[in-house]
């Protein structure tokens, strides 16, 4: 289900990093990200690493939680035994998936594996997605007594036709309710939406925003449909069935929205994701966009430890029997290059909004520098004072700023 691993070496059993993993890891922040592959139904568009009840195949959901706790302990012994320094976790994050298909107190004994076996900061950022058909006020007052501070719906759209396009199976009305059972277990919250579903309408879309504007969230993030081999919503396509989704109109619901949450007072912080003040910044997201460290629990969960990616047997079957042999249950790796991880810096260092110290870019990326500003994809200003931040020009076009910047 979902994609390929992506090709690499094999992982050793025992789960150990190579040397160079430790290097500056005590500068280093620390996240966990735990994945629940479980859905109700499968989203046509949805090509991530998850499962409905008939897909299981000698997995049990009520034994899930067991097994990611069996792998957070091992992840400890695995660092320690690889001379990576033991820190604190600063955020932690349930993905999937639906995290809420399990019950509350899975989730809050999963958190607490993590909480025993690392530890969390002082006002570590806690969060769960969630759908909104699958909690209720008792589910979350649950999570924020256990420990959990922000919960991510995913809202996607305020528009039955095209909820229904994205095979959701929300009621849109359920938004406001939600949104207040969590405000009232005192949980931040965010709302995930997505735009350029085949049918949807810019008038769609602005009744899309402005319905979860209304719900005055702390964060809000817009994704850009993607067409996905392999996915219903491809087949779809390649049938006749829907029109492929429209670049330009796309773009034009990108600076809608940009300008709806601006003149919402929520800033963009990185290509895809507002905040109504920095402090509501999803700080895990950040810890990828920085290249920080985290440990991914869960089937086909990633990792990345001190330039050490690697990831994890995708069927929750193959990845039970792992865990409870004793063994890692990564299946792969790779140990990145010194290209690779600059690649990978100026790729993501350009999305944020923080942006990248022009010094640190090549000679090329360098001279590349003037002629973004002339073409209006680069701030002028950040620019004389050294950091390379994109325009709203850039955001749109980000891929083909970093490919001009990585230019010899």
């Amino acid at each position: 289900m979902g994609a390929a691993l992506p090709l690499g070496e094999p992982a050793p059993l025992d789960g150990l990093l190579p040397a160079s993993a430790a290097v500056g890891a005590a500068e280093r922040a620390f996240g966990v990200y735990v994945h629940v592959p479980f859905c109700r139904v499968r989203c046509g568009y949805c090509d991530f690493n998850t499962y409905t009840a008939s897909e299981l195949r000698g997995a049990r959901q009520v034994d899930y939680a067991d097994h990611a706790i069996g792998e957070v302990r091992m992840s400890r012994r695995v660092l320690a035994a690889s001379g990576v320094a033991e820190r604190p976790a600063e955020t932690v994050f349930f993905g999937g998936g639906t995290p809420t298909l399990l019950p509350s107190d899975d989730l809050v004994r999963m958190l607490d594996a993590v909480r025993g076996e690392f530890g969390l900061v002082p006002g570590a950022e806690v969060t769960t997605e969630a759908n909104p058909d699958s909690v209720g006020p008792d589910d979350l007052a649950r999570l924020a007594d256990g420990g959990f501070t922000r919960v991510s719906f995913g809202m996607q759209s305020a528009v039955p036709h095209v909820l229904a396009a994205l095979d959701r199976t929300h009621d849109p009305e359920r938004i406001p309710l939600v949104v207040r059972w969590a405000r009232d277990a005192g949980l931040d919250v965010s709302l995930d939406l997505i735009y350029g579903t085949p049918g949807e309408s810019l008038d769609d879309w602005r009744r899309s925003v402005e319905a979860a504007v209304g719900e005055r969230p702390d964060h809000l993030s817009a994704y850009a449909i993607i067409v996905e081999d392999g996915t219903k919503l491809a087949r779809q396509i390649r049938r006749g069935e829907l029109a492929e989704p429209s670049d330009d109109l796309e773009a034009d619901m990108y600076e809608l929205a940009d300008d709806l949450l601006a003149g919402a007072g929520y800033e963009w912080y990185e290509v895809s994701n507002w905040a109504a003040a920095p402090g509501q910044r999803s700080r895990h997201n950040l810890a990828y966009w920085r290249g920080d460290d985290w440990w991914g629990v869960g089937p086909g969960a990633h990792s990345h430890v001190g330039g050490v990616r690697w990831w994890n047997a995708r069927h929750p079957a193959a990845y039970a029997e792992r865990v409870n042999a004793g063994h890692s249950p990564a299946v792969g790796r790779e140990v990145l290059d010194a290209t690779t991880r600059e690649t990978e810096r100026v790729l993501l260092g350009t999305r944020i909004r923080e942006g990248l110290d022009i010094g640190s870019l090549s000679a090329g990326g360098r001279r590349a520098v003037a002629g973004l500003i002339a073409d209006d994809l680069v701030d002028a200003k950040a620019a004389l004072a050294g950091v390379l931040t994109l325009t709203r020009r850039g955001r749109l076009l980000a891929d083909a700023v970093v490919r001009r910047l990585l230019e010899d």
